[in-house]
């Protein structure tokens, strides 16, 4: 399998990447390519240069690009009606909302549309909960999370970050956040106290450098949580729905948290759907005009949403997932290379750790692009690897051949 041949960057995708750095702010610092379309795990620019997709819009696309279940579901939905607005029932809403809750084994929803949205649902749902419910004295809720954390952009988000940068320049910030470092249950015993209304933390760290706690820290931090009567928040925007090799990457340590927080491939790759599922103890507790969304819900984003799940569970993918990032890291571990200090992961939520003495991720993101390969850095010295859970075998030695050339 030979992609197109790869050129540097000329003739329209030059013109485009120059017309964005004009006329858009520069709040993100892309690899130098224009994608024009997309099948499967590939991608092509507009001067007929193929790459393979490495990052997956960071866990959005683990159905693929443009997975033809999803996209008949889209154009079916949008012959019909796309926007009704909460306002009004739409025939989809109910049964996706059924859907969602059976396969994570909760009772109600709440649809949103983008992951910071999801934890922002998250978040005034423990608050809600905990003064109805643990009768937490009024605006004296705590949450606990964790150093490194990444739960979105929006001002009350980052201004629970560990990441400077993140909040630089956007304060005052919401109180009522308490942080704890990462895969330590002794600090997050230390810092519940009888006001803490819920833990909410991320599986895998994706955003911080693919940082996998030890086994069973979840399962004893839900016992933690459950003995303080505390609510355990999953985080599963990026990890959920096959990503790590099980369908929520809480399900390695047998855990089942009092809230998933999911998005990203919730939308199958077409549209921005998120939402907070759980129990009616906590979901239960909105009234009309507590929460809401214009496009939460919306007839289209359903429709793409049932059709994202279904391929999920109809193709396998989390058993793909494991099969595969089982293979992907044996032989990355297997390269011995002396650039790289760890690999590490779940699934195909994979991170390449390279050694200070050897620079930063980002050459060699630009070297992986120059033979056909887009990987994304993060955290300066971790390479992200995240291809669409439908990587077939061929395609996978396709790309560990060209990284290999690249790290050893």
């Amino acid at each position: 399998m030979t992609p197109t041949k790869v050129t540097s960057e000329a003739g329209t995708t030059a013109r485009l990447i120059e017309k964005a750095g004009t006329w858009s702010a520069h709040n993100y610092h892309p690899l130098p390519v224009v994608l024009a379309r997309g099948e499967g795990v590939w991608v092509y620019d507009p001067d007929g240069n193929r790459y393979m997709d490495m990052l997956s819009a960071y866990s959005a696309l683990n159905q693929g690009h443009r997975h033809p279940k999803i996209v008949q579901a889209l154009k079916d939905q949008a012959d019909r009606i796309t926007l009704t607005s909460r306002a009004f029932h739409n025939e989809l809403f109910g049964p996706f909302c059924e859907k969602l809750c059976r396969l994570s084994g909760m009772e109600m929803a709440l649809l949103m549309n983008s992951g910071a949205e999801a934890v922002e649902t998250a978040v005034k749902t423990a608050r809600k909960w905990g003064y109805r419910v643990k009768k937490v004295p009024r605006d004296q809720a705590e949450i606990i999370v964790c150093e490194n954390n990444f739960h979105g952009r929006t001002t009350t988000i980052v201004g629970f970050s560990s990441e400077e940068q993140y909040k630089e320049d956007f304060g005052p910030f919401t109180p009522g956040f308490r942080m704890i470092g990462y895969d330590d249950l002794g600090a997050l015993e230390r810092a519940i106290s009888p006001n803490t209304v819920a833990f909410l933390v991320e599986p895998i760290q994706g955003e911080a450098g693919i940082l996998v706690p030890h086994d069973g820290y979840l399962k004893a931090a839900a016992d933690l949580c459950r003995r303080n009567h505390v609510l355990l928040i999953a985080d599963e925007i990026q990890t959920g729905f096959g990503r790590t090799g099980t369908m929520f990457c809480a399900d390695h340590d047998g855990v089942k948290p009092d809230l998933y927080v999911v998005g990203k491939a919730l939308g199958g790759g077409f549209l921005p759907v998120s939402g907070v599922v759980g129990s009616r103890e906590t979901l239960g507790l909105f009234r009309p005009g507590d929460h809401g969304s214009t496009f939460g819900g919306n007839p289209l984003a359903c429709a793409v949403g049932m059709a994202a799940l279904d391929v999920i569970v109809g193709e396998r993918l989390p058993e793909r997932s494991a099969e595969m990032g089982a293979y992907f890291m044996e032989r990355l571990r297997a390269m011995k290379s002396q650039r790289v200090k760890e690999v590490r992961g779940k699934g195909l939520l994979i991170g390449v750790e390279i050694k200070e003495e050897h620079g930063t991720a980002r050459p060699y993101c630009e070297k992986l692009m120059g033979l056909g390969i887009l990987a994304k850095e993060t955290h300066h010295q971790v390479i992200r690897f995240a291809p669409p859970l439908v990587m077939s075998r061929e395609e996978a030695d396709w790309a560990l051949d060209r990284i290999t050339k690249v790290l050893a």
